[in-house]
């Protein structure tokens, strides 16, 4: 290859070397500071599309336009009744001015440890300044949840808590007290939240141990309303029984009476027809009864007892 094609080559090559680290690219989700020795220069690019620096002197520092994520940690706070509470918040952030955010904290990473120092504050700052149900509800709308055995107990709660700030006005507040520190960085912070609540351990023992107590008594109070209603069902039970026996016993003796009426009066009115015969034969029954082989019996020749054995035949 002749010399003049070789530089030819070359100074192509050097062309697009030089266009290609002159160029960059922003997409939707990016925004791109300029900065040449360390120094910002022109303004941010916020729009997508191509875009040209000079190369080696010039560099393009790229920072998310989206919604950025911060997950403070869970810690210990007293509320207004000095009850330790765990709490567990997160916000949702972004950079809004590309040039303060790169003067002052340069990166996301830096920027994660200064809304550390600046929500958790906040946070705590809340939190202690308002009650517990505060920070739980929102409002004093009527819950739904129904104990049995605890209608009376659960309504004198309720009375006896009521919320004046709620949990969506702290978590405002929070977000108030914060904004102002950020706006230096060139942060806007969008939202934050209460993520969980929670009794710290002592509390959390203590509260469980009320629970199982209450629990227990209401347990108790069913048991013996329990024992109450079948001792009353049992009691009814045997009074029942009783008249139902009492009052079977006594048509059973009627029926018998009336039986042994009509019997008797069947017997009067056969016997009496012939009450020779009637005489003969229960005389023979006597003797049956009370006469056998191993019967002694001494008695005179004249009595009545033996007048058929004797060939008695009546006066």
């Amino acid at each position: 290859m002749k010399p003049k094609g070789i530089i030819i080559l070359i100074i192509i090559a050097v062309v697009l070397i030089i266009g290609y680290s002159s160029a960059y690219v922003v997409d939707e989700r990016e925004q791109v500071v300029v900065t040449q020795f360390g120094k910002v220069i022109g303004s941010p690019k916020y729009e997508p599309g191509l875009y040209f620096k000079i190369p080696i002197i010039q560099n393009a520092t790229y920072f998310p336009k989206n919604l950025l994520e911060w997950d403070g940690d869970p810690g210990q706070i007293p509320t207004l009744e000095k009850t330790y509470i765990w709490v567990d918040s997160f916000a949702r952030w972004k950079i809004v001015d590309p040039v303060k955010f790169f003067q002052t904290v340069n990166n996301t990473v830096s920027a994660q440890g200064r809304l550390d120092d600046i929500i958790d504050p906040a946070v705590r700052n809340f939190i202690t300044s308002n009650r517990l149900i505060e920070t739980v509800r929102n409002s004093n709308r009527e819950l739904d949840t129904f104990e049995i055995g605890r209608e009376g107990e659960i309504e004198d709660q309720r009375s006896g808590f009521t919320v004046t700030t709620g949990r969506a006005k702290i978590t405002q507040g929070i977000l108030t007290q914060a904004q102002p520190k950020l706006t230096a960085f060139g942060i806007e912070l969008v939202d934050v939240k209460i993520k969980r609540i929670n009794y710290v351990e002592q509390v959390r023992k203590s509260v469980y141990g009320r629970m199982v107590a209450e629990r227990n008594q209401i347990a108790e109070k069913f048991r013996s309303e329990g024992k109450g209603e079948s001792r009353k069902i049992l009691g009814s039970k045997e009074r029942d029984l009783k008249q139902i026996t009492s009052e079977a016993y006594r048509k059973a003796q009627e029926i018998k009476g009336k039986a042994d009426a009509e019997a008797t009066k069947i017997y009067a009115d056969a016997f009496g027809i012939d009450p020779e015969f009637y005489s003969f034969t229960k005389t023979l029954e006597i003797y049956s009864s009370s006469l056998d082989k191993e019967s002694s019996l001494i008695i005179s020749t004249e009595s009545e007892f033996l007048k058929y054995l004797k060939g008695y035949e009546g006066n």
